[in-house]
């Protein structure tokens, strides 16, 4: 019975038969992501499909193993298949049967199609008994696992002081099989949101002994309830009362690592951002640390009562003349 025929790895991953090393890679990140069996967890077919994508660029990402493949076609992909032994095989086929020039001119369908008759089969058979399969097969040198990419999601206070976090993973293994495993990833005090860290050797497996690939941990920072991010620096909104705005005030504000004095010189307006220097984001090559950036919301009072009432009118031969010209000009 026929074995099934697999799948065009080019198809796989959705990219044609000339697509750039970048491309190949960029279509195999966005596959991986919305494949990854983290992401589809007990959903059997987003799990083989990930195998089927992880092959595909193992091989499309390797340049001898794409050459192979555009030359040979899916028998590139059998196990113990030497290129040089096949070319050799095809050459004397040409040479015996008077047809190189039509097979060296084969690309991957073609040399499969053409060449799957008996004649063929025979002749590969006698010249890899005769010239040694098994010892070219054993002289094939080591491939590199792929690179596997995960998330790693921080709240905003880890990914600012740094330290350890473990991170379950689901990588290929060296036949394409899943692999699940829980690394720990060193964080620098200070990564950006997207920032990358590389943890070297957690990656998809060798074949053949080779070296496992990397795994990319891509940095998500969770929302935080009061700051939020611009770079390295911090926003954070500060309510402020009437008299505090206008007579000025010392107020406690929070800060990513405790509390601070912030000064809200008088005759603030609302909207006004005053900085706090260095209390944002520490930097991880050890350059200066971000700001805090506070923006003061002057909050009116409610439900004030006849006495309050009075008193705010009072404050009205204070107000300026002019207070909305700009806005008729």
């Amino acid at each position: 019975m026929a074995q099934a025929k697999r799948e065009d790895l080019y198809h796989a991953l959705g990219v044609p038969r000339d697509a750039t090393d970048e491309a190949i890679k960029k279509a195999y990140r966005k596959l991986a992501r919305k494949l990854h069996p983290d992401v589809n967890p007990g959903d059997r077919t987003a799990e083989d499909r990930f195998k089927v994508v992880s092959e595909a660029y193992s091989v499309l990402s390797d340049p001898a193993k794409r050459k192979a493949y555009d030359e040979f076609g899916e028998i590139s992909l059998e196990a113990g298949f030497d290129a040089d032994a096949a070319r050799r095989a095809r050459d004397e086929f040409g040479a015996r049967f008077g047809a190189a020039g039509s097979a060296r001119a084969s690309q991957a369908e073609g040399f499969e199609e053409s060449f799957s008759f008996g004649n063929l089969d025979d002749l590969m058979g006698d010249v890899f008994a005769r010239r040694g399969w098994e010892r070219a097969s054993s002289r094939r040198g080591p491939r590199r696992g792929v690179d596997v990419e995960a998330v790693l999601d921080l709240d905003l206070a880890e990914a600012a002081r740094g330290g350890e976090k473990r991170l379950t993973i689901t990588r290929p293994g060296a036949a394409g099989e899943p692999l699940s495993e829980t690394v720990t990833v060193r964080i620098p005090a200070g990564v950006a949101d997207g920032g990358r860290i590389r943890i070297p050797g957690k990656g998809g497996e060798g074949a053949a002994g080779g070296t496992p690939g990397d795994l990319h941990a891509q940095i998500r920072i969770r929302p935080h309830r009061i700051f939020r991010l611009d770079g390295r620096n911090l926003l954070l909104d500060v309510p402020v009362s009437v008299r505090e705005a206008t007579l000025g005030a010392k107020v406690e504000i929070p800060t990513l690592d405790g509390r601070a004095t912030l000064t809200i010189p008088p005759g603030t307006d609302s909207g006004r951002r005053l900085r706090l220097k260095g209390k944002g984001l520490p930097d991880p090559t050890g350059r200066e640390p971000g700001d805090l950036l506070v923006t003061v919301q002057i909050r009116v009072p409610r439900g004030v009562d006849s006495e309050a009432a009075s008193a705010l009118e009072g404050l009205s031969r204070f107000d300026p003349p002019d207070l909305r010209e700009d806005l008729f000009r």
